[in-house]
């Protein structure tokens, strides 16, 4: 009767291990507000994942309404990774970042050794696909303006969800951001203001009546 051997494989690892995602999956344990009493505590994660919501959606709105010709998809992807490098650095508070020229010169120093060492984790061959997503050198300037937009929008729109539910202390940053978004204003934002925002006002019900 002839036999049969059946030879369990070894399990391949690469030579060398990549901690590029291990490290991104940490970005969920990153606290974005950490100088403010938050309702509900927000993390960096999901934070990214409502910014690539926005902008791709602000590209769109550009595309079809302002005669824009920017690509919605790369927008998106670019807005996922926009804060990447914070779970080397870190969420540093706003206003301490932008509390005086050279503060934020140095941040932006640090800024970009931290997406560099998080890129420099990847696979040689798979580091230039993603530097033009981590690095913001790779961006064109209406790429991230847009990028932006969608981050003030997101932090906004925290505001008003803290500020509904009775937390005063998003007060004074409503105003600061509302601000911004008026510095950064585009038609496109000026659309996605009034069309999709009046409904962070309302509850559950009303949005579903």
């Amino acid at each position: 009767m002839e036999a049969f051997f059946i030879f369990k494989s070894e399990r391949v690892f690469p030579m060398n291990t990549s901690h590029f995602f291990a490290h991104l999956s940490r970005l969920k344990l990153i606290n974005r507000w950490p100088l403010m009493r938050n309702v509900r505590t927000e993390n960096v994660s999901e934070h990214s994942l409502q910014v690539a919501f926005v902008a791709h959606a602000l590209a769109i709105i550009k595309n079809k309404r302002f005669n824009g010709n920017v690509n919605p998809e790369r927008i998106a992807l670019l807005a996922m990774y926009h804060d990447a490098s914070e779970v080397i650095t870190g969420d540093l508070p706003t206003p301490t970042k932008y509390y005086n020229p050279q503060i934020t010169v140095e941040y932006k120093k640090i800024e970009k050794i931290a997406q560099n060492k998080l890129i420099n984790m990847l696979p040689k061959e798979l580091q230039d696909d993603f530097r033009c997503l981590i690095d913001d050198d790779f961006y064109t300037e209406e790429e991230k303006s847009i990028v932006k937009q969608a981050d003030a929008l997101c932090a906004y729109l925290k505001t008003i969800e803290e500020l509904s539910a009775g937390n005063n202390e998003f007060k004074l940053a409503k105003q600061r951001l509302k601000k911004t978004l008026s510095e950064r204003s585009s038609p496109e934002m000026d659309y996605f203001l009034d069309v999709f925002v009046p409904s962070f006002n309302l509850s559950l019900d009303e949005i579903t009546a």
